[in-house]
């Protein structure tokens, strides 16, 4: 469908641009992008996704707005806690553009549910807390053939990896999840909440760039920072033969969920 009036109006920023312009603007228009966790990588995913007119929007989180969620978690209000996340989330998402249609998904993946989640999407963005869902997420994604974003942060850190068909993957990098206890968690080591911001957007970017094909995306790659000195550097890391999932004799072929979360005590769907 060509843009009407309003939305050549709406996405002219974009559309000036000469890596977007009204093509790109059309490919972002009939994009569809799942985030898992609408918590403090989510909030901002979803709030720049949506305003710059991804078509459909799917967001999954079982849980329901904290008081502590809102130094970070800015999609929420306060008159939101105790609310489901997603139906917070796709209300602000509603309102910034009612044009984008949200998918809300009242529930923690698993491996029971999440290849039925991912499979209708163009790119899943990893939003989560925990290392069990974000080895789910990696191996989901693999197994189906779906391009995401990894995202995490802790304390002032952030780091983020792209993840395409045929590219290295998580597991090419963290082989497995930590033993329990071994890395502290977001409830005991804080983070500041700018720094889910920062980590966010770039996310956002990474879905943007993809879907209207131009730039080179963060894959075999990953970048770190640290709020603190504002320090940014990428590590280059290729894929691993051996990977146990998208390696030349993977050992993981279904999937199989991981032990309990551990990066928040309170908290199981998202940063």
């Amino acid at each position: 469908m060509p843009l009407n009036e309003e939305q050549v109006e709406r996405y002219s920023r974009h559309i000036i641009l000469g890596d977007v312009g009204v093509e790109g603007q059309e490919k972002i228009l009939s994009g569809k992008v799942l985030i898992i966790g609408a918590g403090g990588l989510g909030a901002p995913v979803a709030l720049y996704l949506a305003a710059a007119g991804v078509g459909t929007i799917g967001l999954v989180d079982g849980d329901t707005v904290d008081v502590s969620n809102l130094q970070r978690q800015v999609i929420h209000f306060t008159a939101d806690v105790g609310r489901p996340k997603v139906v917070s989330a796709q209300e602000k998402i509603t309102a910034i553009n009612p044009d984008v249609k949200v998918v809300a998904y009242h529930t923690r993946v698993d491996a029971s549910n999440i290849m039925g989640i991912i499979k209708d999407y163009d790119f899943i963005v990893d939003g989560t807390d925990n290392f069990a869902a974000k080895f789910l997420i990696n191996d989901a994604c693999v197994l189906g053939g779906k391009p995401f974003s990894h995202g995490g942060i802790l304390r002032f850190d952030g780091q983020t990896l792209t993840h395409v068909p045929g590219q290295a993957c998580y597991r090419c990098l963290f082989k497995a999840p930590p033993p329990t206890g071994v890395v502290p968690t977001c409830a005991q080591a804080g983070i500041l909440g700018a720094v889910a911001g920062m980590l966010g957007t770039i996310q956002a970017a990474e879905v943007l760039r993809f879907l209207i094909g131009k730039g080179e995306l963060l894959t075999n790659r990953i970048l770190i920072f640290n709020a603190l000195d504002m320090k940014f550097r990428q590590v280059a890391f290729r894929r691993d033969p051996h990977c146990a999932v998208c390696g030349d004799h993977p050992s993981i072929t279904t999937l199989v969920d991981a032990a309990p979360a551990v990066c928040d005590l309170k908290s199981r769907g998202s940063h």
